[in-house]
């Protein structure tokens, strides 16, 4: 058994060569990469293992229809995967592929423990199969051509004679396993299903195919092969060396956290288990099942045009941020909404709008006020300031546990919540220290020095916890604060607030995560997508990037006065003010503009407290189209001006009384 402490082994379902990679295969690798990067980051010796499913019926039928070879068809599908993934700056441990001479190996040696074992037997089975889920459905009433409610097709009558897996033995041992680890299966949601189903009786389950040739032989009945589901279940001990000659490290990692789809829990934490039991070996250590994803709130489909296309993906979005969006957008073991402009979206607001611009303005203003060199600052400082530091580094210090506990429970939308809340509150530190300020002031060098020196500590501590997250922007980063080595191989845990060595140069400021222009974007993506599938029909493919698009003409400034009247601006007086659940920039205010109540949604709220606009008046640009943003509806547009070198936002007011609805001309 392998200490869960020193070592940490993740994996994914092993992915059915049928047909190529699509988004859901993406994601879920994309999240144990992710926890590998975590654990082995903070110590901890990591395996991760993924893999291509091989074998069975439907893997025949792929072939033919394609009029090629069985070997050759899932060659070919299995280059399609792995360049997928290391597109996408996924790093496996070890591939595992069903048709590697030492799994066939390890398959038929847990068959042959199993029968020693009295739990197989031969017998005769007929019923309604699903080739497309490679499993036998339980079909009510009497419908004379069921579907199968998973795939949407045709179920086929299979009758034939078959080895049989006695699954009915285990129905008392797996109930006592899920009570007395009630964690084993995550999340909840999918542990109560999987209580009913056993609870509800098992039945002995058929585990061979006469009528499926490309398989794995049963030892000793060659007229037989192992059903597919038994082949694949078993790569997660056949990749680490059980049953077979070929590698040593089962009982250095087993057991494993298995990361699945929620469509096949019941293989995972009903039949796995019971296999490895009936075989005396440990049941994995959590089956955790995500949940679907959809694409604008339905079930992607070519049909209703909704497709995440991974190469098409990866043409228009790096691989961090895909990554990011996967964990911050989608709630682990929901179903969760995938879209092209949410993830331009989320690009935007976290990554160039959040830690991209606060590493740039940290670095930028340590290159104009302190010669590029990060500043240490003498010990004596006022008492307000060292509060307003310490309470930065308390909340830096804090998103860090809290990124950790969040991680370990694989709850990673919060985990990163918190960081970007750390963040807000680190925004907010320099805004309202205001350093352009201090740096006209010679008497106030030392304020100054405080100011970046704390900003960047955070933007160093936050760089070392988002790797995991964030492989290629945090190494961006960590250069640019003159850091050297890998962050990969700094631990959270070794990180020590003010351990920066006397004297550290930046190095070139470079923006890492720069904004992106979401209407060329989406129009280049639509442009893209009808190339690979015209309405024509003719299946056109496109390689290549598609062409970007058209630059606008550039305007000379100058407009005519008809132009300028078309913009309606209004006093208006702020009734309301409150923060925005989850959205660290927006207010919601509700402003009268003397004829009636507007709700206003202002990207300012790093910089005013809520409570502070009470009162306030303020310009508003009336006659804007409104805008949904966070599913709330913004009629307007707060009129502000953006000070340089941060873009920081000075709302635009008056020093005289002007009564609410009078419109500026």
């Amino acid at each position: 058994m392998s200490d869960p402490v020193k070592t940490f082994y993740v994996t994914t379902p092993i992915y059915y060569v049928n047909a190529k990679p699509h988004l859901g295969h993406l994601y879920t690798t994309l999240i144990a990469d992710t926890l590998a990067r975590y654990h082995r980051q903070r110590g901890v010796d990591s395996f991760f293992l993924t893999g291509t499913d091989e074998r069975g019926i439907n893997i025949e039928r792929a072939a033919a229809a394609r009029g090629i070879p069985v070997q050759q068809h899932v060659d070919e599908m299995v280059k399609e995967f792995r360049e997928t993934f290391a597109a996408f700056g996924i790093e496996e441990s070890r591939w595992i592929r069903t048709t590697d001479a030492f799994h066939r190996e390890g398959v038929q040696s847990l068959w042959r423990v199993l029968a020693e074992k009295g739990f197989i037997y031969k017998g005769k089975y007929e019923g309604w199969f699903c080739p497309y889920c490679n499993e036998y459905k339980d079909v009510e009433g009497h419908d004379e051509n069921p579907q199968c409610s998973t795939h949407e097709k045709p179920l086929e009558i299979l009758a034939e004679e078959s080895y049989f897996f006695k699954l009915s033995e285990f129905q008392e041992k797996l109930l006592e396993l899920y009570k007395t680890r009630p964690g084993i299966v995550q999340p909840e949601s999918r542990r109560n299903e999987v209580l009913s189903f056993v609870s509800g009786g098992l039945k002995d389950i058929s585990i061979s195919r006469v009528s499926v040739k490309w398989g794995i032989p049963v030892p000793g009945d060659d007229r037989h092969t192992i059903y597919v589901w038994f082949d694949a279940l078993a790569n997660y001990i056949t990749a680490l060396g059980w049953g077979n000659r070929k590698y040593q490290e089962f009982d250095r990692y087993w057991p494993a956290l298995h990361l699945v789809g929620k469509d096949i829990i019941r293989f995972h934490a009903v039949y796995w288990p019971a296999f490895l039991m009936a075989a005396g070996l440990e049941v994995p250590h959590i089956v955790f099942a995500h949940g679907m994803l959809l694409s604008g709130g339905r079930k992607m489909s070519k049909t209703l045009g909704n497709v995440i296309d991974p190469v098409i993906l990866r043409k228009f979005f790096t691989s961090d941020q895909v990554r990011f969006f996967c964990l911050r957008e989608i709630v682990f073991g929901l179903d969760g909404d995938f879209t092209y402009d949410s993830l331009i979206d989320r690009v935007n607001s976290d990554l160039a709008g959040g830690l991209g611009n606060l590493s740039s303005r940290t670095l930028t203003m340590i290159r104009n006020f302190c010669s590029g060199r990060v500043p240490t600052p003498r010990e004596s400082v006022s008492e307000g300031m060292k509060a307003q530091v310490e309470k930065v580094r308390l909340a830096v210090k804090r998103s860090v546990s809290d990124f950790d506990e969040a991680f370990n429970q694989c709850n990673f939308s919060r985990g990163l919540e918190s960081v970007w809340a750390a963040m807000a509150a680190v925004d907010k530190f320099i805004s309202d220290a205001a350093p352009w300020n201090l740096a006209k002031e010679t008497e106030r060098m030392n304020d100054l020095h405080w100011v970046l020196s704390t900003a960047y500590e955070a933007v160093r501590h936050f760089a070392v916890l988002l790797s995991p997250v964030l492989p290629c922007g945090a190494q961006d980063i960590w250069g640019q604060l003159g850091q050297s080595g890998t962050v990969a191989s700094v631990s959270p845990d070794e990180l020590v607030w003010g351990g920066v060595e006397k004297g550290t140069s930046i190095n070139e400021i470079k923006g890492v995560f720069p904004r992106m222009d979401k209407e060329q974007t989406m129009d280049q993506i639509k442009q893209s997508e009808e190339a690979v599938t015209p309405a024509s029909g003719t299946g056109k493919s496109d390689s290549a990037a598609p062409a970007p698009a058209a630059p606008k003409a550039a305007s000379d400034g100058v407009i005519s006065i008809e132009e300028f009247a078309k913009v309606e601006m209004r006093v208006g007086t702020v009734q309301t003010a409150e923060r925005i659940p989850k959205a660290d920039r927006l207010l919601k205010l509700t402003v009268d503009i003397g004829t009636e109540i507007r709700q206003v949604l202002a990207g300012i709220a790093l910089y005013y407290e809520p409570e502070s606009l009470i009162g306030r008046r303020v310009v508003v640009v009336t006659n804007l189209a409104p805008r949904k943003m966070r599913g709330l509806e913004s009629n307007g547009m707060v009129v502000a001006a953006s000070v340089e070198p941060d873009g920081r936002p000075v709302l635009a007011t008056f020093t005289e009384d002007v009564p609410n609805g009078a419109r500026l001309k």
